[in-house]
């Protein structure tokens, strides 16, 4: 099998959960969250964008996983056309700066929300949110390039959620998470083919291919649970566990 077969298979793997987190974001719409759901809904987001990267570990002494980030970046320039790559700077610059982006776009939401300023207690992670993260640290600590490789395509969802808050409508929050979610999702569209088109190039055997599938699969049933925290459970955790056992790992 050639890289685009491997890319092809790796992608059918995560697609059925991608549909899975649009399909909450459609239950979410349809039960006419409260101001309280959205408040729970924003708070985590928030913190999410906050905390953007894979395999985060604690953040002692850092305000958050983004202000982690740009402190090594700082430390890159050290390098700069020695050790370090201008175009590797260039693109951990442009990717965190992103993030803070998406950051400052949904705190926006949240304060109107709101009626006030954030402050630092506002940001929020849940429990499902901390498994995920535990579960691509592992991954991506395990000493395996291929399971490091395949944690790039368990980020954003391809970018399901963004795009269906996108199309939001019908008052003055909804326009603005809808305008928000489209800056998100313009970013993030095209995400999820780079990071399959990395991992692909990662894949050296058979053997290889199955484990990071297996891995991807397990990342990408978690995401769909922490999704459906986010937004109150439309999803269950017994309807989560079908729609896994209907998608195995092939």
């Amino acid at each position: 099998m050639d890289r685009s077969g491997y890319k092809a298979e790796l992608i059918a793997v995560a697609r059925p959960f991608w549909d899975a987190e649009a399909e909450v974001a459609h239950r979410f719409f349809a039960k006419k969250p409260s101001r309280e759901d959205w408040i729970r809904y924003l708070r985590a987001a928030v913190y999410k964008e906050l905390n953007p990267a894979i395999g985060y570990g604690p953040t002692t002494g850092f305000a958050c996983g983004l202000h982690m980030e740009f402190a090594k970046i700082v430390d890159m320039f050290k390098g700069l056309d020695a050790s370090v790559d201008r175009r590797e700077l260039y693109h951990h610059l442009h990717v965190m700066t992103e993030e803070f982006n998406h950051y400052l776009v949904l705190a926006e939401v949240l304060e109107f929300v709101l009626g006030r300023k954030l402050t630092r207690d506002d940001p929020e992670q849940l429990p499902e949110d901390k498994k995920l993260n535990a579960m691509r640290r592992a991954h991506v600590e395990s000493g395996d390039p291929c399971l490091r490789a395949v944690m790039g395509l368990t980020e954003g969802g391809g970018s399901s959620t963004f795009r269906e808050m996108a199309k939001l409508s019908g008052g003055p929050l909804e326009d603005r998470l809808a305008q928000a979610m489209q800056v998100i999702y313009v970013d993030e569209k095209d995400h999820y083919g780079e990071a399959a088109t990395a991992a692909a190039t990662a894949v050296g055997s058979p053997a290889d291919l199955a484990r990071m599938k297996k891995a991807l699969h397990e990342v990408s049933v978690q995401r769909v649970r922490m999704r459906s925290e986010m937004l109150g459970w439309p999803m269950s955790e017994a309807e989560i566990d079908r729609l896994a056992a209907c998608h195995p790992v092939r």
